[in-house]
């Protein structure tokens, strides 16, 4: 019986052969196909079947399966063009496994464009109702995005656990109009990404790290594109000595605005007054604003309140300890796979999706292919939609 054939786009199947520098004999030999099947793809004469279109588009061309439905080939994005503030250096040593994730990020934003007829469903846009300048002071800017979201510190205090939080802060800004979406990056080098777009910008998150981290990220990111520019948040800060101009001046201040955003000074003074400056005290201090220690620890430096010798002995050892817990994570048996993508994803996102496919206006098929699954696994997902806890 043969199996069912899948009406992709020829002509993003020819494209991406292509840009995978592929010619049709090579990519014939990988598919163990005759030369002429891989025409007649690319002709739309015939077309694979659904194995081996996910084969073409996760081991060979390493990109979202989604695109080859598209209506026709996308218009990408490099990492040269959207990270105008990272040196040609830095670029030329992201990891390939960097780049798959800016395609799919890519793919994401086409799958938002195409889901809501290129137009933002969020009812604020805060692209567009915020505009700073790089030569703005950083604790302003950082307080006209905590009156816009309308979260008060009182409310960030009262969340104790960080997984809520990430949840808060994620729900606010897509609320804003700008979707955030995580994977597990292959190392913990980049913390996360961003793209800007006028109409769909998102923000990518490295859930490998701890939610800590990734709250820091998103609001690096945030600022990034309230800059009107895509970003890299690296853990690896050496590369600022690369930076010049306005090019460093944006990287710092985006630094600059998470950390006053998440620990506003004001209150932070008041808190620490009287008070020890003791790894306990620190830890203490973090859980009250949902941060990590380091960013507890940055702020003590930059108030002339510890030196740098100090600084660099607690975030060596703090590392250290990190790299030890991310080890034995690493060791423990996976969780659940449609919980993992849901979170992933995100609910408004899958609620966008969801709803266009009991509208009747996507089949199962296009629903698995927007959220990345296999089309008879794909409803698995929904029970973990509006899941409480759904943070992975």
């Amino acid at each position: 019986m043969n199996e069912k054939k899948i009406p992709v786009n020829p002509l993003v199947l020819k494209w991406a052969r292509e840009t995978a520098g592929l010619d049709v004999m090579e990519l014939a030999l990988r598919m163990k196909k005759h030369e002429e099947t891989i025409i007649e793809w690319e002709k739309g004469i015939s077309t694979p079947t659904y194995p081996q279109l996910e084969k073409l588009a996760y081991t060979i061309f390493k990109r979202p399966i989604a695109l080859f439905f598209f209506p026709e080939p996308p218009k990408e994005l490099y990492p040269e063009n959207s990270f105008r503030t990272l040196p040609d250096s830095e670029i030329d040593k992201l990891p390939p496994y960097f780049l798959k994730l800016f395609r799919h990020a890519q793919a994401l934003q086409i799958n938002l464009s195409e889901l809501s007829d290129n137009r933002n469903p969020a009812q604020q846009n805060i692209l567009k109702d915020l505009m700073f300048s790089s030569n703005m002071s950083h604790l302003k800017i950082a307080q006209e995005i905590r009156a816009y979201l309308k979260i008060d510190l009182n409310m960030q205090k009262s969340i104790r656990n960080t997984d809520d939080a990430f949840k808060l802060w994620r729900n606010a800004i897509e609320e804003k109009g700008i979707f955030i979406f995580k994977d597990a990056f292959k190392n913990d080098d980049i913390s996360g990404f961003c793209i800007y777009d006028e109409v769909f910008p998102i923000i990518y998150i490295n859930n490998s790290l701890p939610k800590t981290r990734q709250i820091f990220t998103i609001f690096h990111e945030l600022a990034h594109l309230l800059f009107k520019t895509g970003g890299i948040d690296q853990n690896n800060i050496d590369y600022f000595k690369l930076l010049s101009g306005s090019d460093k001046q944006i990287e710092i201040l985006c630094n600059k605005v998470s950390a006053s955003f998440l620990v506003p000074n004001v209150d932070f003074r008041k808190q620490i007054r009287n008070l020890d400056i003791t790894e306990e005290n620190i830890s203490n201090l973090a859980g009250s604003y949902c941060v990590s220690r380091e960013v507890i620890l940055r702020k003590y430096l930059d108030l002339n309140l510890i030196n740098k010798a100090q600084y660099n002995a607690y975030s060596a050892k703090w590392n250290n300890e990190a790299k030890e817990i991310q080890a034995q994570k690493k060791k423990k048996p996976g969780g659940n796979p449609y919980a993992t993508k849901a979170a992933y994803l995100g609910d408004n996102y899958l609620k966008l999706v969801f709803k266009k496919y009991y509208q009747n206006i996507i089949s199962q098929d296009q629903l698995a292919s927007y959220i990345g699954m296999k089309a008879d696994k794909v409803l698995n997902i929904e029970p973990f939609l509006y899941k409480e806890g759904m943070v992975v």
